[in-house]
């Protein structure tokens, strides 16, 4: 064979040639049947989980940090009966700005564990059980456009929603029972009066606390279509009892 026969068959810098062949093709394959569980796949999935990971420290962190500064802000509230009461609602606002930072963070992580949780379900539940079909027949279209153009999974509402139902509700629960507390049993006056804040008088108070909590309240509870991929999903541990 001649050198310029050799020459011309070689893929050119832009791609051309043979299917398959070149720069532009060096994905193709990569992460074909074949190419078995040491393949570049599984090194995908363990790239991914290890990212997932750490993002789940990041959503730890935050929570830590509310309950400990929500913790120090009772201790002060109810350390003297001549404390302001609204020390509480401070600690309220406090825990509103650590959720507001855990949400966004969770709109993070779950575009980690979306595509951890589609490899787990079309990859390894498939090949530990091929009889159980694919969940996602496109998922390798579905997976490929994430990784050309990533976006986030989920709106920031169902985020706040989610905090709201595994974290959040229940420290705003624990807030407004003490500020209750601190504004009857440790007042002089009536709770409407001692609900005061500054010139704020107590009903103006009371109806903003009242109609932030009820806000939160329908944020977490209203029905919804959910688009997070947790895995342990309630309702669907229920229905395999």
């Amino acid at each position: 064979m001649s050198g310029s026969e050799s020459e011309s068959e070689e893929p050119t810098a832009d791609g051309a040639g043979e299917p398959g062949e070149g720069p532009a093709h060096v994905g193709r394959g990569l992460l074909d049947e074949e190419m078995g569980p040491s393949s570049a796949l599984a090194h995908l999935y363990r790239g991914e989980l290890h990212r997932m990971k750490l993002w789940r420290e990041r959503l730890d962190r935050t929570t830590n940090w509310a309950v400990v500064v929500i913790a120090a802000l009772l201790t002060w509230a109810f350390s003297s009966p001549g404390n302001p009461h609204y020390i509480v609602l401070v600690g309220v606002a406090t825990l509103t700005v650590f959720l507001v930072i855990e949400a966004r963070r969770y709109r993070g992580y779950e575009v980690w564990r979306t595509r951890v949780r589609t490899l787990q379900e079309n990859v390894w539940a498939y090949g530990l059980d091929p009889e159980g079909g694919l969940v996602d027949p496109g998922w390798r279209r579905r997976l490929g456009e994430d990784y050309r153009r990533p976006a986030l999974k989920i709106t920031a509402e169902e985020a706040l929603a989610h905090r709201l139902r595994r974290v959040y509700l229940p420290l705003f629960a624990v807030l407004l029972a003490a500020w209750l507390v601190r504004i009857t049993a440790f007042a002089s006056e009536p709770w409407l009066t001692a609900a005061a804040v500054g010139l704020l008088p107590g009903t103006v108070v009371v109806g903003a606390v009242a109609v932030f909590y009820a806000g939160a309240a329908v944020v977490a509870l209203r029905p919804r279509t959910w688009h997070a991929k947790g895995e342990l999903r309630a309702e669907d541990l229920r229905e395999r009892r």
